[in-house]
């Protein structure tokens, strides 16, 4: 048995939501400042620059986080790497490499808590039940998700998304049924999502975050002829074309805090 003072009972502490395995919890304001950063720690409490936590109750499930983002955790509570055997070990390493994702994600059991490591960036709860079962992920997003979920890496639908994209050939895609957490760099009420019926989104620059795997993902002119990209000022377009949903970002991408 044991018990938790102070934490999630503080009242600095916010619960913004809450599905599966997963409870994400907000610090409204930063206490453990000093006279020098009281007024960037006020102002950026003001504007939604707040530290956010992961907790992962795996008495409701198994959970597989990535590599060094535990913080502490309690009761009972074993860590394995995930591993089941040598291919195992191989195709987990194949897929880290070709996805830029670490080779290695511990995975969690027992019924105990697990507690992530703070960030400053927005901690995004979803189920692949709405991605009908599968999901993209863009690179670098993944934080956690449940151990029922199956780790796969997809390739690009050509190499004109890796090369002339300037981006990876493949991404990370969860698999099964289950709940995830990304990190994103802005709020869920402001993400963007498109769903496609047998049609086709382009999109000039890096703003989606995810994707349903159903979409073919591939980089191309912005016009039909090389003359036409370079008249438009656009060149090179992200596209994703056929059924499913994409969603995006309204801003690019901020550098990691």
């Amino acid at each position: 048995m044991y018990q938790i003072s102070n934490f999630t009972d503080n009242n600095d502490i916010k619960t913004i939501s809450e599905l599966g395995a997963f409870q994400v919890i907000e610090y409204q304001r930063d206490l453990s400042v000093t006279p020098n950063s009281a007024v960037t720690a006020f102002y950026s409490a003001q504007m939604n620059v707040k530290k956010r936590q992961l907790l992962c109750d795996l008495s409701k499930a198994q959970v597989t986080i990535q590599a060094g983002a535990m913080q502490w955790m309690l009761g009972n509570v074993n860590a394995t790497t995930g591993i089941k055997g040598v291919g195992d070990f191989l195709g987990k390493a194949v897929r880290g490499k070709a996805t830029g994702e670490s080779a290695i994600k511990p995975e969690y059991t027992g019924d105990g808590l697990l507690v992530l490591e703070p960030t400053y960036r927005h901690l995004i709860l979803m189920d692949t039940a709405q991605w009908g079962g599968s999901v993209v992920l863009d690179d670098g997003l993944f934080l956690a998700c449940e151990s029922s979920l199956k780790h796969k890496a997809v390739m690009r639908s050509n190499l004109s998304s890796a090369v002339a994209g300037g981006e990876g050939l493949f991404n990370l895609s969860l698999n099964g049924s289950g709940v995830f957490c990304i990190e994103s760099d802005c709020p869920k009420e402001e993400l963007i999502e498109i769903s496609l019926q047998n049609d086709v989104l382009k999109i000039d620059g890096n703003y989606a975050i995810a994707w349903s795997t159903s979409l073919d993902f591939t980089v191309e002119r912005s016009g039909k002829s090389l003359i036409g990209s370079a008249a438009s000022g656009e060149g090179l377009v992200n596209v994703y074309r056929g059924t499913g949903k994409v969603l995006m970002m309204p801003t690019a991408k901020m550098p990691n805090i």
